[in-house]
């Protein structure tokens, strides 16, 4: 068992300088994701708080009796759980922004539209509150969308019923899952029959070690070193 495989069994056993070793430990691969979201508008020292409670998460999550190393679990984890932060982070700012004003706006529209007998403009509906036409706008826009987001989009009031954002999540996680298949099948196109054999009996059709060794005429042994020589070389290709 090497060091990060200990250093995780004794975080997961309570040691917390363990688990501060192992955050140490990846700061730069913490670091190598924040870079990724720089220009989003966040400082980057906010983002690497954020990280690293992804990172922290990966060492409690982590199984050590994957066959895979610590870092290629905790990349996904640390980047889900920044754009976790992003997308929910900037949800939250803009309805906290336009919440007070939105719902005036909605007050007032529907008080004027009964006593004008029409629906009243922007300007007279900002001339009433005493704000500027471009916030009243931004207001019912905003607010719109807001509302759309979180709307049944089956169209009924179901508590339980899927929203236009589960909706959205899913089609990211589709596009997300399309791209790996996409990067994964040109990491495989490199690999040579025997490499791509191996891969494909582990990971595809999830056979052990001992299994491919006896289908093969191999000793688990050599599979072992096999398979972990082939993933370094995946890892290495595709940035991980």
């Amino acid at each position: 068992m090497d060091e990060t495989m200990k250093l995780i069994q004794m975080a997961h056993e309570g040691d917390k300088a363990a688990r501060d070793q192992l955050v140490m430990d990846n700061v730069g691969l913490i670091w190598s994701i924040v870079r990724r979201f720089s220009g989003r508008g966040y400082e980057m020292e906010d983002l690497f708080q954020i990280g690293s409670i992804g990172l922290i998460k990966a060492i409690d999550k982590f199984d050590t009796g994957f066959d895979v190393k610590f870092s290629t679990y905790a990349v996904p984890m640390i980047t889900g759980e920044i754009k976790r932060f992003l997308r929910d982070d900037g949800m939250i700012k803009v309805s906290r922004s336009i919440k007070e004003l939105a719902g005036k706006v909605k007050s007032v529209r529907e008080e004027m539209t009964y006593t004008l007998g029409r629906e009243p403009t922007l300007e007279e509906i900002a001339g009433r509150l005493g704000t500027s036409r471009e916030e009243v706008a931004a207001s019912l826009e905003a607010g719109a969308e807001v509302e759309s987001l979180y709307r049944p989009a089956g169209g009924n009031d179901d508590s339980n019923a899927i929203t236009l954002l589960d909706r959205l999540e899913e089609e990211n996680n589709e596009q997300e899952a399309l791209l790996n298949r996409m990067v994964l099948k040109d990491l495989m196109g490199e690999l040579n029959d025997g490499q791509r054999d191996i891969i494909v009996r582990r990971y595809f059709y999830n056979q052990t070690q001992t299994q491919i060794a006896s289908e093969l005429g191999i000793s688990q042994v050599q599979v072992s070193r096999l398979e972990k020589r082939i993933l370094k070389e995946m890892r290495r290709k595709s940035g991980l």
